[in-house]
């Protein structure tokens, strides 16, 4: 661990030391810093740092790409390092001030907090749900324990959770995170069923996560508001009953036909967009989709994919996106082959196997983007890619990675054709890199 001490040690020095950082916390491939000054910050040294492949200003946060399983090591030593916990803030005052931050901004930011930490259990179970496929078509008895235990295994956190974006959401917003595991109860209990208003029955998971996040925000306001009115001496009962009684009908009778409303819109949206737009529409969606992963705006997009799965029980959107990184792979194979950069190579040849199996920010950080022209290359190799999954209407059945692990995820029928567009855009995305060409720097810059 000498290597990631060494790393998480000259991340602190460049960042003005500890005493600048406000908060810390990492995603898959990112340790996002929330600085007190960035006037402190030697952005230039940061980037030259051996291992860090690029940062990223978004959202008042100082986003330092380091790749997969290598973020997770310099995390641990740079909390142990700093004594601060990963998703501690110490300076709150600090970690809200930026002039820069948009309404937008904030609301991707608190998105992504969401969804972020759930993506480990998502992605794992997702894989999980995948293997079954594998192993029915392999030859398991589909009523047998083994598959029985495997669908446990894979689709158990599809089925709650609501609880766990309700929790992560009041933590967000500032309420008991409990609770807000009571609002995602509230969305998706089956008892429901059986109550009418204006004579209509109320359908459990309407709304889905969107129904879940309204709720979560709603309760967690209230709960604020009336803690300021209620006595301290009653507040760990009034408080709590209150909050629960007043959502919940809120919940009935406003807050989940509004989120259904917005489920339905953004799902019909979508679906026309694909089934009208055909290879059109996933030319555009792939080829668009790198600049979204570089600037952080995907995790917005999780609820809308979770979203699609609740309402279609399947994904048509992913495996379109899923293209941006075939085509990113496709174009540093051909940048490693024409540079004759040394350091270029090496980055490549880490960062190319986690390209394979799906994640881009290294590649996209650390080769095409600084190069320019190939991340565009990358783009319209994706595209090809993309328009060959719309044209073949393929979809996925669970939320996972991108990439080659993909094909485990991807509905019965369809995973040859999934594997043939990814061969697209590798193809796409190096032959067109290939021709294009890129301004190759000398070793020493």
């Amino acid at each position: 661990m000498a290597k990631e001490r060494d790393l998480a040690q000259q991340i602190i020095s460049t960042v003005g030391g500890k005493e600048n950082i406000a908060s810390a916390t990492h995603c898959m491939t990112r340790l996002r810093l929330t600085i007190s000054s960035l006037e402190k910050v030697d952005i230039t040294k940061l980037k030259q740092i051996s291992g860090v492949l690029g940062t990223l200003e978004q959202a008042g946060q100082l986003q330092i790409i380091l790749g997969p399983g290598v973020v997770n090591k310099v995390a641990a030593e740079f909390s142990d390092l700093t004594n601060l916990a990963m998703g501690e803030v110490t300076d709150l005052k600090a970690a809200y001030k930026d002039k820069n931050r948009t309404p937008f901004k904030l609301f991707l930011q608190k998105l992504s907090s969401i969804f972020v930490p759930l993506m480990p259990a998502i992605v794992g179970s997702g894989m999980v749900a995948g293997i079954t496929n594998v192993a029915i078509r392999c030859g398991a008895d589909p009523q047998g324990a083994l598959i029985a235990i495997l669908n446990v295994i894979g689709w158990g956190i599809f089925s709650y959770l609501g609880v766990f974006v309700g929790i992560n959401t009041a933590k967000e917003f500032g309420g008991s995170p409990a609770m807000g595991g009571l609002a995602g109860v509230l969305i998706i209990n089956p008892a429901i069923a059986s109550i009418k208003i204006s004579g209509m029955a109320l359908v459990p998971g309407r709304g889905g996560l969107i129904g879940v996040l309204l709720v979560a925000w709603f309760m967690s306001v209230l709960e604020k508001r009336l803690r300021k009115f209620v006595p301290t001496a009653i507040d760990i009962i009034v408080t709590p009953t209150l909050t629960l009684l007043v959502t919940g009908f809120a919940t009935y009778y406003i807050l989940q036909p509004l989120g259904g409303y917005l489920s339905d819109g953004i799902i019909g949206f979508f679906k026309f967009m694909i089934s009208s737009g055909g290879p059109i529409a996933g030319f555009i969606l792939a080829g668009t989709f790198l600049p979204v992963v570089m600037t952080g705006l995907h995790q917005g997009l999780t609820p809308v994919h979770m979203e699609l799965l609740n309402t279609l029980k399947e994904n048509p959107l992913l495996p379109i996106l899923a293209m941006a990184g075939g085509g990113q792979v496709g174009a540093t194979v051909a940048v490693y082959f024409k540079t004759k950069n040394k350091k270029i190579k090496e980055v490549v040849k880490g960062a190319l196997p986690v390209g394979f199996l799906g994640i881009g920010e290294p590649l996209i950080f650390g080769v095409t983007l600084p190069l320019g022209r190939p991340f565009i290359t990358a783009c319209i190799g994706a595209g090809f890619g993309g328009a060959f999954q719309a044209l073949m209407h393929v979809k996925s059945i669970a939320l996972g990675v991108s990439g080659l692990s993909l094909a485990f995820l991807i509905k019965p029928g369809g995973v040859m054709y999934y594997l043939i567009g990814i061969l697209i855009a590798y193809v796409a995305g190096f032959v067109i890199t290939w021709f294009v060409g890129f301004d190759d720097p000398k070793n020493e810059e």
